[in-house]
């Protein structure tokens, strides 16, 4: 049987004995350390704790132990344990034991150049299949949704088209603008100082149909509803909308993803014409200002060294850009973790890796193109 707690002081021959009895634990040290606390004017040069009368101590205790050494040898006195039994002897080597483990610094180690390129590795490839196996779903989604017009949902499409397209005309319409504007200025000082004013259409007709225009529009697009659906994929993600869905029956690919894909993919021609009018537009404008050719010459010249082929060729890229940017946008969002800070990393790499698959798909065409001749 444990013993009632009890706690001796005594001074004897420059020395000061604390002997403990009984039972040590978190109950009893508040009232013992305001009694040593009072120790402080003794004069002594040695402490010893005398434990032989003690029958248990918990971890609290011992760290208290630990403590009362450690502020007596600040002290510059001396210290000593005595009569520690062996379960008492046991705790304290446990306290130190664990104490010390904490308080030991590992350094961390330092990655070679090969393992750092490994797990860059590694991790893209598993990204590539992460996003791969998406495209896997998409597909096999939107070959089943197109076999008939009543699977189709129609009503978000029309809902993306106007959300997507409608909605973007007039940011596309004036960054258009500008470009077109820019580009023939900075072309018209060099144009005039060979005389060769009236090939700033040419020039203005081949880079804006068939480059500027697409890459100008899918730039936008993917800043714009890129990052739209990334976003709210995301949140809706966070908010378990989507796992909502499920649990009623409804797939999210053919409600949310689909949807969003067709209808960017059916107005990105359209954005692109709407790009190209409002491009020459500009250009037009300061061809008549600083080069003094009117809107006639502008136009005929058009007309005769412009191919409509080339503007065929800027349309078509448009549902091809379109998807991967509907694409990336999508399969961020659904990259989404369960915090709000992923939310904003993921948008942000959808638009930067929306706009690196254009500009990689365009220079596919174009290498596509040139060869083919057209």
């Amino acid at each position: 049987m444990i013993k009632p707690s009890s706690l001796s002081i005594s001074s004897q021959n420059n020395t000061l004995s604390l002997a403990f009895a009984g039972e040590l634990s978190l109950l009893q040290l508040a009232p013992y350390e305001k009694r040593l606390s009072a120790l402080s004017s003794i004069d002594c040069e040695r402490v010893v704790l005398d434990l032989k009368d003690l029958d248990f101590i918990d971890t609290a205790a011992a760290l208290y132990l630990e403590k009362l050494q450690k502020g007596f040898r600040a002290k510059g006195l001396s210290v000593s344990l005595e009569g520690v039994c062996s379960a008492v002897e046991q705790t304290l080597l446990l306290v130190q034991n664990v104490k010390k483990a904490s308080h030991e610094q590992i350094s961390p180690k330092q990655k070679s150049f090969l393992e750092k390129t490994g797990e860059y590795v590694v991790d893209r490839v598993a990204g590539l299949n992460s996003f791969f196996s998406f495209l896997g779903v998409i597909f096999s989604t939107k070959f089943h949704s197109l076999k008939s017009l009543r699977s189709l949902r129609l009503k978000e499409i029309a809902f993306e088209i106007n959300e997507t397209a409608i909605k973007a005309l007039l940011i596309v319409f004036v960054t258009s603008f500008l470009m077109g504007v820019v580009v023939s200025y900075q072309s018209a000082y060099q144009l005039k100082l060979y005389g060769a004013n009236i090939f700033i259409v040419d020039m203005l007709g081949l880079s804006i149909l068939r480059e500027l225009s697409p890459l100008i529009t899918a730039i936008v697009i993917a800043g714009r509803s890129g990052s739209a659906f990334a976003a709210q994929i995301g949140a809706m993600k966070i908010t378990e909308e989507l796992d909502a869905m499920r649990t009623m029956g409804f797939d999210p690919y053919v409600f949310l993803v689909i949807p969003r894909i067709l209808a960017l993919m059916i107005v990105m021609p359209l954005l692109i014409f709407v790009s190209d009018v409002a491009a020459l537009f500009g250009g037009m404008i300061i061809a008549n200002i600083d080069l003094g050719i009117s809107v006639e010459l502008f136009l005929d010249r058009f007309a005769d060294v412009i191919a409509l082929k080339h503007f065929v060729v800027g349309v078509v890229k448009g549902p091809f850009f379109a998807f991967l940017i509907a694409t990336i946008g999508i399969y961020r969002g659904m990259m989404v973790q369960n915090d709000t800070q992923s939310i904003g990393f993921n948008t942000t790499r959808s638009v930067v890796e929306s706009i690196f698959a254009v500009i990689v798909c365009d220079a596919v065409f174009s290498i596509a193109f040139t060869n083919l001749g057209i």
